[in-house]
């Protein structure tokens, strides 16, 4: 998977529009091999855009959990803190 997509799942707040959205555009840039698209293919990537992060919204709306919503700070927090020992080392 691509290391720029994170988990959006069980969140507190949970993720936002722009987020799924951001979340979707990686998505479709990893498996298309273009960061920008041509103009001959600007529309169909775009609609891959739209298309996945319908999904991955749908999805998200549908998901159950019993586990306790996770902090976003406190997630990237210990994000950084992995990142800086693989840089460390």
């Amino acid at each position: 998977m691509c290391r720029n997509i994170h988990p959006l799942h069980n969140f507190e707040p949970p993720a936002t529009e722009e987020e799924v959205r951001a979340a979707a555009l990686q998505y479709v840039r990893k498996i298309s091999g273009f960061t920008k698209p041509s103009q001959a293919n600007a529309k169909a990537f775009e609609r891959a855009v739209d298309a996945v992060a319908a999904a991955s919204g749908r999805l998200l709306g549908e998901l159950v959990t019993s586990a306790a919503p996770k902090d976003r700070d406190l997630e990237a927090a210990k994000a950084r803190s992995r990142r800086a020992q693989r840089q460390a080392a």
